[in-house]
């Protein structure tokens, strides 16, 4: 006799994971399948974010940041701390260690949630019925009153350019170098790229980027762009725009690339390449061809707004449907979904989810971009504020950056906020909320922001929207 559930989750990333707790925090009888295997041999709950992504890369970008202050910043503090030494075989273990804390974490959130996690593979047939293959034993088939498909995504690998797990790796080989690359080339310059750019060339690489697009963070504000480009090249990332990459090729010694760009064909050798173009949803085997499930052009799973397929009773979430790659995203719409299967009302603002560049400086943003608000026709006003007129940035010595708030000239709502500089990535997290309840600019301004903070900087943004910031000269 097979078993049962009310709800059955394929995929344990942040969008099946917390679809699954969810779930069960209402009552459901859950059933959680994952098949994830690390390159231990290990297999781990938690997806790409824990596992190989968010998680990992931020453990690496800390601690590269902590070297690269402590060699080139502490003095200005009046700390001398002789020589600094790079132990990445230390720091290679404090990101593993991090990484097993969580993804264990999720398996006991599981067992307190009484979550049945199943390891294997699992996948929709017709009717409601999910195929498991566990990692030992037989194949069962379950059934389920509803079922979620989290299977996430994966790295998009160019023909050109094929991994190898060696020298052209993707962005999770890059994450478990044992060695620093003498000569780093990184193939796109979006959020990966940049990241992953940064924390090697922290640890010492001499890092190349090249990037397609001619346009710097072309999805981010030019104001922004501009401000962070011109840091990251001080930092010594040599960024490579309009550079389209034609071939890879690895030998003993090195991987020989040849890309386009303005002046014609170029040749540049690297120790290492990391691919980072980005990724595509991962639906191999997921679903049989009579379960009902649609892909769209691109390769997603069609939903609607609700994160419904149009098989009734059956949801997709997170980064193998339509809208952002961003695990926040994919956690809010598993929290979506499994409300609306425990009958409740629920929605999501797409048109609020914030993005985050945890490079130093760190680059957050959520709404509009200027551009695009122009583009719309909108009457609009926008104030900004340098983290170089902020005390506590002057006091943390990070002073590289601004805020920007993009507003409009009718109601003052709030349309836009771009930040580069010190802690972007909390920041933007006022600008979220203020946004969730449609807040005036005003709002913002008529908010006591504590001194000395960071968060000054909105509030002083703010401000300068009407021509009214205290703390740096307005627009004449």
């Amino acid at each position: 006799m097979s078993r049962s559930f009310d709800v059955v989750v394929i995929g344990a990333g942040p969008a099946g994971y917390v679809a699954a707790i969810r779930a069960a925090q209402h009552g459901k009888s859950v059933a959680c399948i994952d098949e994830w295997k690390n390159k231990d041999g290990k297999n781990a709950f938690g997806g790409t974010c824990l596992n190989a992504g968010c998680i990992p890369s931020k453990a690496l970008l800390e601690s590269s940041e902590l070297l690269h202050r402590a060699q080139h910043e502490f003095k200005k503090h009046g700390i001398n701390v002789g020589k600094v030494a790079l132990d990445l075989d230390a720091m290679q273990k404090r990101r593993a260690s991090i990484v097993r804390q969580l993804t264990g974490g999720i398996a006991g959130l599981f067992k307190a949630n009484k979550i049945e996690g199943l390891v294997g593979h699992g996948r929709l047939l017709a009717g409601k019925q999910v195929e498991f293959t566990p990692v030992d034993g037989d194949v069962e088939t379950i059934e389920a009153g509803n079922v979620i498909l989290a299977s996430g995504s994966s790295p998009i690998e160019l023909g050109i350019a094929p991994f190898d797990d060696d020298k052209i790796v993707d962005s999770w080989s890059a994450l478990e170098f044992d060695a620093v690359p003498g000569r780093l080339g990184v193939v796109g310059a979006g959020v990966v790229g940049l990241e992953l750019g940064s924390v090697w060339a922290r640890l010492g690489s001499q890092v190349t980027v090249l990037e397609a697009m001619d346009d710097f963070l072309f999805m981010a504000d030019r104001d922004i762009a501009k401000v962070a480009a011109k840091e990251f090249k001080q930092q010594g990332l040599d960024i490579k725009l309009g550079a389209k990459v034609s071939a890879a090729k690895s030998g003993k010694q090195n991987v020989q690339v040849s890309y386009d760009d303005a002046n014609g064909s170029q040749s540049i050798e690297f120790d290492k390449l990391i691919v980072a173009v980005g990724r595509r949803p991962h639906t191999d085997k997921l679903f049989s061809d009579d379960s009902g499930i649609q892909l769209d052009e691109h390769g997603f799973i069609v939903v609607d707004d609700e994160c419904r397929t149009r098989v009734r009773g059956v949801f997709a979430v997170g980064d193998c449907v339509r809208g952002l790659m961003l695990a926040h995203k994919g956690s809010e719409e598993g929290v979506m979904v499994a409300d609306l299967i425990a009958g409740e009302i629920a929605e999501m603002n797409y048109d609020i989810i914030p993005s985050v560049i945890y490079t130093a400086p760190e680059i957050a943003w959520v709404g509009k971009t200027e551009e695009e608000v122009k583009k719309s026709g909108r009457a609009y006003k926008t104030g900004s504020f340098p983290f170089a007129a902020s005390a506590r940035a002057k006091a943390m010595e990070q002073t590289v950056g601004m805020a920007k708030i993009i507003s409009s000239k009718d109601d003052d709502e709030i349309l836009g906020v771009h930040i580069v500089g010190p802690m972007a990535g909390e920041l933007i997290a006022e600008a979220v909320l203020a946004m969730e309840f449609s807040a005036s600019t005003e709002d913002i301004q008529r908010t006591i922001h504590a001194h000395p903070s960071l968060a000054e900087a909105m509030h002083e943004a703010a401000l300068a929207v009407d021509n009214k910031a205290l703390n740096f000269p307005n627009k004449p």
